[in-house]
């Protein structure tokens, strides 16, 4: 009995070593590097630092340049929409650049998006915990989304400028309405994913009034298109109500130029939507007109 004890230690003794080797070797080995892909930690002109992802295609940009979407949450996103950007370089169409906005965390949401993505402390109930957080940045951000960024992305890149686009889930959803109304030629294309109208829905609802009114007198010389999607699983099922009321608010603004499209993803909750939508986005990112 002896013997055996004596025996089975030896044997454990020689199997921690290799486990701890083994377990020392994962923590070291490189993690992936996605292909066709870069990274840089930019700061903008307001003191607020931004890590961007940026994917881009193998062939020769076209004439004019590339079309480039840009991803908001890019930490959370970047990914999907870099890779099914790679796979639809073997499709025939415009190819694109892909460029995440994100936060130099580890993470996949940092709290800053609430400050960069709204224009005042919620008021809705449902988001009541984040009403102490920082707020009302989004024309702050979008100065530079629209300008340092845009620029910095031209410097290192062959774009087009006519042709860029943007996606915003949830709250970057909201932002993306803030775009439009607000900015309404700064992007070829805007993709609102979930947008979380109910946020602040006073001063969103107001924003889309004011919107509609300049849009209708004529003084709206140039406007972007616009994708909404939600799932029909939405958890909070007010960003779907509003998605679907929103969709149908704006259709006579097609008589004065705003071109609107939704899709309702079969299945999905309000986490899966960003991810369902990534080819729809894409390829309507791209289109032109």
């Amino acid at each position: 009995m002896a013997r055996k004890w004596i025996r089975l230690a030896g044997a454990m003794a020689l199997a921690f070593p290799v486990a701890a080797q083994a377990q020392q070797a994962a923590s070291t080995a490189p993690g992936y590097t996605m292909p066709q892909t870069a990274a840089f930690d930019m700061k903008a002109a307001n003191g607020q630092i931004y890590r961007i992802f940026v994917s881009f295609p193998k062939a020769a940009p076209p004439e004019g340049g590339y079309p480039v979407l840009y991803v908001l949450d890019g930490n959370a996103l970047f990914a999907s929409f870099a890779e099914t950007r790679r796979m639809m370089e073997w499709s025939p169409g415009d190819k694109a650049i892909v460029v995440g906005v994100g936060y130099p965390t580890d993470e996949a949401y940092d709290v800053r998006r609430i400050d960069d993505f709204t224009g005042a402390p919620t008021t809705s109930g449902a988001y009541a915990k984040f009403a102490r957080e920082k707020s009302g940045g989004w024309d702050r951000f979008l100065d530079f989304l629209t300008g340092e960024l845009r620029t910095e992305i031209g410097r290192r890149y062959k774009t087009n400028p006519d042709r860029q686009s943007l996606f915003g889930h949830s709250l970057g959803g909201l932002f993306a309405l803030h775009t439009l109304y607000t900015r309404p030629g700064a992007f070829h294309a805007i993709i609102a994913a979930s947008p979380s109208i109910f946020w602040h829905e006073a001063l969103t609802l107001k924003e889309e009034r004011d919107f509609a009114a300049r849009l209708q007198a004529g003084t709206v010389p140039k406007v972007s298109r616009l994708l909404v999607v939600t799932g029909d699983r939405e958890e909070a099922i007010l960003e779907r109500w509003d998605a679907e009321d929103f969709v149908q608010r704006t259709a006579p603004l097609s008589a004065y130029g705003l071109r609107t499209r939704s899709e309702i993803f079969a299945g999905e909750g309000h986490m899966t939507v960003p991810v369902r939508a990534v080819p729809a986005t894409l390829r309507f990112s791209v289109n032109w007109p």
